[in-house]
């Protein structure tokens, strides 16, 4: 049961990848995202008031290029970060004129999936 250092490579929508690769927060929040960070340290990277962020983080969240990681705090409750969750992005046509996407990840160590599914457990209760 050994981690597959290989990388995956899923479709979102279109048009949610589009939408959020066209608008200047959400490239701000994507350049910051490499590593984790939380809501505050992005509101304060990226010059973006907290109401603004969570609507973006939403909208890159729907495009499937940023994800939640859920911590808990050593003080007590959780902490939300944030971080990028591609490493390539490829639009492509087809011959009849179609658009597609294709969004290339690292595989996620079993740690890392575990960890996803405990956070969206979290927040299921």
């Amino acid at each position: 049961m050994g981690d597959n250092p290989g990388s995956t490579v899923d479709t979102p929508p279109f048009q949610a990848v589009v939408d959020a690769l066209d608008d200047p927060d959400c490239q701000a929040i994507l350049r910051e995202t490499v590593d984790p960070m939380t809501a505050t340290e992005l509101t304060e990277a990226c010059d973006i008031p907290k109401s603004t962020l969570y609507r973006k983080l939403d909208l890159l969240s729907t495009a499937s290029l940023v994800r939640e990681r859920d911590q808990i705090n050593p003080g007590g409750g959780r902490v939300t970060q944030y971080e990028r969750d591609f490493e390539d992005i490829t639009i492509s046509m087809t011959k009849s004129g179609e658009f597609s996407v294709a969004v290339d990840r690292d595989q996620r160590t079993t740690d890392e999936r575990l960890a996803d599914i405990w956070s969206k457990m979290g927040d299921e209760l």
